[in-house]
């Protein structure tokens, strides 16, 4: 990695050795981002130091191992994010009702970020290219109950030309060589060369000149990487801007890192995050836009809403309903036509209709407070019964409850099972559960 080195320490000057530091420790940034759709920080009752990147960003202690099978884990309550990753969201700006494109999104952590800001209102839409990728994205967007969102597996001209001028604000995190990554990842680090550098560069503005058509006039533009080249950064930047007038480089009113391009930001380990760079621009010109589709009303029997009311209060996911496929969906009302753009999931799963009644599926659950839920039991997250339940057994419950029943921990909705007679038959997908 010689001319990794020397690109860095031309990129860097006297602050070279300090880079060296962190580059050749085995200590590494950790982080988690707090899913305020569904808790604060105080209900997860970790020791935790906030980042300067997002403000509901924490580093995680090092002695905190195996966060990815705890409890408030699997309940969404948070997200295990490298902290310097949540700081392109934070200069986006997401408003709530905003209409958000997030272009390049597996695993989903900016994508639920994004999610978070709109707080149920506007539309989040994710996209991932590579349907494996798409599919984790689809897992993490359900873990973190977001109500909101499509998610899609579509190539980036094709959803952007589609969906033309309709979004306000657009996120790029785009695949790059990862530089930032080196050190948690040696693939990356064994795939490093200036010549995938110079095609990471090459992709990434093509990628910009699709993201560009989805953006209606005054919209916000985020570009980012976890890169440190100046190729796949400041490079990017500044053609694009040379072939598109009509955006602008503007100041996101943060103070973390370091700026670049004047407005543009820079983070290196030195900074409190394992790397990043991200620009904000603004699209200038008037542009022609799609405008939501129509819905198309269903006939849905009284039986699905008599299931809907039994198993929910109040319908707190809306009235619009569509079956698909024998499935049941509550989708958001103003939606784009997304025929032929690879959409994976239109806002919740509520059940699956079986011969003569519906039974309800867990991200349904997971998208529920325990108050939206007509039945709820709840267990301290270091309680035997979660632990059982996570392992797919039936636990003990109060005698008095019948029918399909909300687990929580923490007072956070965590999954469902069928109570009947003092117990709990246990629903959590079986994919889900901690087998150790």
């Amino acid at each position: 990695m010689e001319v990794f080195l020397e690109r860095m320490k031309s990129l860097l000057g006297d602050e070279f050795d300090e880079f060296l530091k962190y580059y050749n420790s085995d200590s590494f940034f950790r982080g988690l981002r707090v899913n305020t759709l569904k808790c604060t920080a105080d209900k997860l009752g970790f020791e935790l130091r906030p980042t300067p990147f997002c403000k509901d960003g924490y580093y995680l202690p090092e002695e905190l191992s195996r966060v990815g099978t705890h409890p408030l884990h699997h309940a969404g309550a948070f997200y295990v994010q490298e902290p310097s990753a949540t700081s392109a969201v934070t200069m986006l700006g997401v408003k709530k009702g905003d209409k958000v494109l997030d272009l390049c999104a597996a695993p989903g952590g900016k994508s639920t970020q994004i999610a978070a800001a709109l707080d149920g209102e506007g539309l989040l839409w994710s996209n991932e290219i590579v349907k494996s990728r798409a599919l984790i994205l689809l897992s993490n967007i359900e873990r973190m109950g977001v109500r909101n969102a499509v998610v899609s597996s579509c190539h980036p001209d094709v959803l952007c030309e589609r969906l033309h001028g309709y979004f306000d604000r657009v996120l790029v995190d785009a695949p790059c060589s990862g530089e930032g990554m080196f050190r948690k990842n040696s693939a990356a680090e064994l795939e490093w060369s200036p010549e995938h550098v110079a095609s990471c560069a090459a992709r990434q503005l093509n990628i910009l000149n699709s993201a560009k058509l989805a953006l209606k006039e005054g919209g916000v533009l985020v570009y980012s990487t976890c890169t440190f080249s100046r190729e796949e950064n400041e490079g990017v930047i500044t053609e694009f801007l040379r072939e598109n007038p009509d955006f602008t480089l503007e100041d996101s009113g943060v103070s973390f890192g370091r700026p670049t391009l004047e407005y543009a930001r820079r983070i290196f380990p030195m900074d409190g995050g394992e790397g990043h760079f991200a620009a904000r621009l603004r699209k200038l010109s008037a542009t022609a836009s799609v405008g939501d589709a129509p819905l198309k009303p269903q006939k849905i029997s009284g039986e699905i809403y008599k299931f809907y009311d039994e198993t929910f209060v109040d319908r707190p996911f809306g009235e619009n309903l569509e079956i698909i496929r024998d499935k049941l969906f509550a989708v958001p009302e103003r939606l784009p036509s997304a025929e032929g753009l690879g959409v994976l999931r239109k806002g919740v799963l509520l059940g699956e209709l079986k011969k003569n009644r519906v039974e309800p599926c867990h991200c349904a659950f997971a998208a529920a407070k325990p108050a939206d839920c007509a039945r709820a039991v709840s267990f301290s997250s270091d309680s035997g019964e979660i632990m059982k339940y996570l392992h797919g057994e039936e636990i003990d419950v109060p005698a008095e409850l019948k029918g399909y029943t909300a687990v929580c921990v923490n007072d956070i909705t965590l999954g469902f099972g069928k109570a009947s007679g003092g117990r709990l038959k246990n629903k959590y997908p079986k994919g889900l559960r901690n087998l150790k």
